[in-house]
């Protein structure tokens, strides 16, 4: 099996890698040179173009961070139109069913297509434990499972149901992970301001039923470090909100709670910058009650 692969940022860099150090023959592109170096060195070869990436490929992985991205990679750089009849495209991207849609329409006759977007931050995918998402043909993937199980943990591979529900577990997760993420920040802060020692707070909220994964892993970078998490960067939490909002939209479902979270992440990244990371909130918050949120 012939893989291409496009996209290796801080995701895709160690998913391609891991393909490659597997033993599976995998071209990789990216438009920033550097960030291919991750699996070049562990055996892909680097392509010198998109289309020169795809051709001849059997599956192609993306994994960009936008649909307007995806749209520019597939459509307007000729990829989609470029990859043979019968070959696959799976996106891991967080994306929608209408971009991929309109890819559609560029592929040859017999494409099939699988949208498999993934959780578990940088480091799932650089230890390749990642969750994996995937709404297509259960037959197609079948067939692609072990490339799947490389990148992902097997136990986590969620066969979401027809396309466009993987698309859709994601923006729903990430919609909830965020408004978790800030309601958990704001009831650590309001303890803490109301005398209780951090730590005593943690651990008393993780043994109530108010216990998560954000309480007992996610947030002990910031709790610990002031690791804001520059691996997910602010816009691009805002870019899921966003699209968790429209396909609340588009389905009739109200998203209140969403709206406002939405509002904390725009004003965030307003306050300090895209590249900010995805729990930079919490230093809005901690600058605008002049209280860090850290163990003693």
């Amino acid at each position: 099996m012939k893989v291409a692969f496009i996209g290796t940022g801080s995701m895709g860099g160690s998913m391609s890698r891991n393909l490659a150090a597997a033993g599976i023959d995998i071209t990789v592109f990216d438009l920033n040179k550097e960030s291919m170096q991750k699996p070049v060195q562990a055996g892909a070869k680097a392509a010198s173009s998109a289309i020169d990436c795809v051709k001849d490929s059997d599956v192609l992985i993306t994994m960009l961070p936008t649909p307007a991205a995806i749209e520019s990679c597939m459509v307007s750089s000729g990829v989609a139109a470029a990859m043979k009849p019968g070959s696959m495209w799976i996106d891991m991207s967080t994306s929608v069913p209408e971009t991929a849609a309109i890819v559609e329409k560029s592929f040859a006759p017999g494409v099939r297509i699988i949208d498999a977007p993934v959780a578990g931050m940088s480091i799932g995918a650089d230890k390749g434990t990642m969750s994996i998402f995937a709404g297509g043909d259960p037959a197609d993937f079948a067939s692609v499972k072990p490339l799947f199980d490389i990148m992902g943990d097997p136990d986590k591979f969620f066969n979401c149901g027809a396309r466009g529900t993987g698309y859709a577990v994601k923006l729903v997760l990430n919609m909830l992970w965020f408004n978790s993420f800030v309601a958990t920040t704001e009831a650590l802060l309001l303890g803490v301001k109301a005398g209780v020692d951090l730590e005593v707070l943690r651990q008393s909220l993780v043994g109530s039923p108010c216990n998560s994964l954000l309480l007992e892993r996610d947030m002990m970078g910031l709790l610990k470090d002031g690791d804001y998490d520059e691996g997910f960067a602010v816009a691009l939490a805002c870019k899921d909100l966003r699209l968790a909002g429209d396909l609340a939209r588009s389905v009739g479902v109200p998203m209140e709670v969403g709206a406002v979270v939405e509002n904390v992440y725009r004003r965030a990244r307003a306050r300090y910058g895209d590249k900010a990371g995805e729990m930079i909130p919490a230093k809005m918050y901690e600058d605008d009650t002049n209280t860090l949120l850290r163990f003693k």
